[in-house]
């Protein structure tokens, strides 16, 4: 009992070893409290935040509720529009595009990357021209636009030219078009602005007016952009976003790079509702120094080789489920381009003495400049492709004209594998997007398109004029059988190199298709031999087989 009793003085500290000589059953007791403590800890740390969260739903619902009660559902549409961040509630950055209007007064652009300042650096001046949207082109000019509000397209009838005639830049400027390292080969390609969306992401908001701020790269380009409207997205809503490079010539001081570039522009503004205007591509190219002191030549245009460029969507509700109306049509005319080459504002002897120079607004200082020999180039339509295959990997497989598709397939004894849609397949006016992301990208399809098949897509109204063109009956006759299966919007057919029409599907019902349940489908399921995972794959797979099938009596006969 004796051993027991604690005999140190009161008031002194108890011996650091007093815990070892506490009795198991209280060691045992602390241990617990100890893990039950911990335990506990553990517990609440996600409780907590389960509570602030539900407490900040439970905030946030209240607030959209008053929102919706104060200013009804086309007033809480526009001031989402302007809530960037969706916690119902306006930072003076996100007000900022309101008080610019009624003040009509908008501060300078805070960009990330400066715009150089190089008194003695060569300046390049831009000229833009543009003709307006053919308004007969479009589809809904057909029953004289009935159904769309005037109010809808306000911001596309009124826009008849471009924002800025011309503007000034500073060459050093345009090094963002120079290859990065590694990228110095003929044919390379490369992201200027890379593309963000998948067909995993999905597409961007439709809901908004007002451009992100530019950052970095997108600086020059949302400059540029900017000459024809005031409101730019150098990103696009759906993929591939960006702009894209590749160099087509080199020399020992120069490149002559091509680029592509995917990016819109929102014409309406509160209080009507977004009208999207998404041009099929911008294409151009630049003649440049390895530095990028000096721009020999620049162009930038809107490809107008075909009879339809430009796709519309917009919108006829206050949210982002609200019905969507879509159309295309013809643009005849978007480009920029340089007025010559870039010029010093001053010109220095060798000792430093200034022999020439401009005033502000004076006459450019008159050069005589050099040819450029190019030391290796491919042709333009090359570099062009290689550009195509960057952005749209289903371009592996070429996809050739109509006409010469079926005089192909009859040299190489192939069938037609041909896509009839309302835009164009390969640019950003396509109704076909989610078929060209997902299986006509494939490896799988890819393969078998390459192996027994020549490709090929169409717009509808190409066809439609073949169809009247007298002079070839041949063509026309092909013509009247691919249109004869068509249904809107994508029509995917398999036919014969006489134009004969042996399968065909289309792209809703294929789409419904590869989105049923095995337990949904009717009859048998499906059996693949090659054992293709991805059911949309798969099912292309299967149609493309079925096509040869169903061809091979006409083959071997």
């Amino acid at each position: 009992m004796a051993a027991d009793v604690d005999k140190t003085p009161a008031g002194e500290p108890k011996d650091d070893h007093d815990e070892d000589r506490a009795t198991p059953s209280s060691r045992c007791a602390r241990s617990r409290f100890k893990q039950f403590s911990s335990l506990f800890l553990i517990a609440a740390v996600p409780f907590i935040g389960f509570c602030i969260k539900y407490y900040q739903d439970i905030q946030l619902v209240k607030r959209h509720e008053a929102g919706l009660k104060a200013l009804g559902a086309d007033g809480l549409f526009f001031f989402s529009s302007l809530d960037i961040d969706h916690d119902l509630y306006l930072s003076p950055e996100e007000f900022k595009p309101i008080a610019e209007k009624l003040t009509g007064a908008a501060p300078p652009p805070e960009f990330e990357e400066e715009i150089p300042h190089d008194p003695n650096g060569e300046t390049l001046t831009l000229h833009a021209k543009m003709q307006p949207l053919l308004l007969e082109s479009m589809t809904k000019s057909k029953d004289g636009f009935l159904g769309v509000s005037h109010s809808s397209l306000s911001g596309l009838r009124f826009w008849k030219r471009p924002a800025i005639l011309s503007s000034t830049f500073y060459a050093r400027q345009f090094k963002v078009f120079l290859p990065p390292s590694g990228k110095s080969a003929l044919g390379d390609t490369w992201w200027i602005i890379p593309s963000e969306l998948n067909i995993f992401t999905g597409y961007l908001p439709n809901n908004r007016y007002h451009p992100p701020t530019p950052r970095g790269k997108e600086v020059l380009i949302h400059s540029m952009l900017s000459m024809f409207h005031p409101r730019p997205f150098v990103k696009s809503r759906f993929a591939p976003q960006g702009a894209v490079a590749c160099i087509r010539a080199a020399s020992d001081f120069y490149y002559d790079i091509v680029f592509r570039i995917h990016a819109e522009f929102q014409l309406n503004d509160v209080p009507d509702f977004p009208f999207w205007f998404t041009p099929g591509q911008f294409a151009g190219n630049i003649i440049l120094s390895k530095d990028a002191s000096h721009v020999r030549e620049f162009h930038l245009y809107v490809p107008n080789d075909k009879s339809l460029n430009v796709d519309m969507e917009w919108l006829y509700g206050a949210s982002e489920s609200s019905n969507m109306e879509v159309d295309i049509g013809y643009l005849p005319q978007m480009e920029l381009r340089a007025e010559g080459p870039s010029t010093p504002s001053v010109i220095y002897d060798e000792q430093g003495n200034m022999i020439d120079s401009r005033g502000e607004g004076g006459e450019p200082i008159q050069f005589m400049f050099e040819e450029i020999v190019w030391s290796a180039e491919m042709s333009r339509e090359e570099a062009s492709r290689h550009l195509e295959v960057t952005m749209y990997p289903f371009k592996k497989v070429p996809y050739l004209p109509f006409n010469e598709a079926f005089s192909r397939a009859d040299t190489e004894k192939k069938l037609v594998h041909s896509i009839l849609l309302w835009g164009a397949l390969d640019d950003q006016s396509c109704s076909g997007r989610t078929l060209r992301e997902t299986v006509l990208e494939s490896s799988p399809v890819l393969a078998l398109l390459n192996q027994s098949f020549i490709s090929s897509w169409s717009l509808v109204k190409e066809l439609e004029d073949l169809q009247g063109d007298k002079k070839n009956l041949d063509l026309s006759e092909k013509a009247r059988l691919h249109l004869e299966k068509y249904t809107f919007p994508v029509e995917m057919t398999v036919a014969l190199p006489n134009g004969t029409v042996v399968h065909h599907i289309n792209a809703n019902h294929f789409l419904d298709q590869t989105s049923m349940k095995p337990e949904e489908e009717e009859g048998p399921a499906i059996s693949f031999s090659a054992g293709f995972e991805d059911p949309s794959t798969s099912t292309y797979i299967h149609f493309l087989q079925e096509g040869l099938e169903k061809a091979r009596p006409y083959l071997e006969s």
